[in-house]
């Protein structure tokens, strides 16, 4: 298309998903990334839980991001799902506050949960580690001592998914 001798590109717009869209992503997948504001943005890699009304977050106690946290919890969380080969693709970026929970009773439900998709996803024991624990501990052993906090995000501000088809 010409628009006033100046050639103008159709640029082709990627479909934005309707919430039940994100929604299925969100209780489909189980990793997740965060991006930490700091001098540079920071992205780590989360295992995620979803309870229908928060995304928890296991956190070793350790590392530049508990810094990053402490110094300002607002991130952005994304999670994806793609086929190797790109024909398919889709994913969800959400900007909130990552929060660390402290009451007992919500520790403990986000720490079941977390047993449960260990088990259910089948995953690695080294994912263990991960979560400050030995590889050889059983998923159960995150029910015990504490050896990761536990966040979940909230605040949040704005929701975009979006998919190739």
């Amino acid at each position: 298309m010409i628009v006033c001798g100046v050639i103008q590109l159709s640029i082709l717009k990627l479909p934005i998903m309707i919430k039940e869209e994100y929604d299925e992503l969100i209780h489909e997948q189980y990793l997740s990334r965060i991006a930490f504001q700091g001098e540079y943005p920071y992205i780590a890699p989360f295992l995620y839980v979803f309870d229908g009304r928060y995304l928890y977050f296991l956190s070793t106690k350790y590392g530049k991001k508990i810094e990053l946290f402490r110094e300002n919890p607002q991130v952005a969380v994304e999670i994806e799902n793609y086929h190797p080969d790109l024909t398919n693709y889709k994913f969800v970026t959400m900007q909130g506050k990552i929060e660390e929970v402290e009451d007992d009773e919500e520790k403990t439900h986000a720490r079941e949960l977390f047993v449960d998709l260990l088990k259910e996803k089948n995953l690695s024991s080294v994912i263990m580690a991960a979560l400050g624990h030995r590889p050889e501990d059983p998923p159960e052993a995150l029910l015990g001592e504490e050896k990761s906090y536990v966040w979940k995000l909230v605040d949040v501000k704005k929701i975009i998914g979006i998919k190739n088809s």
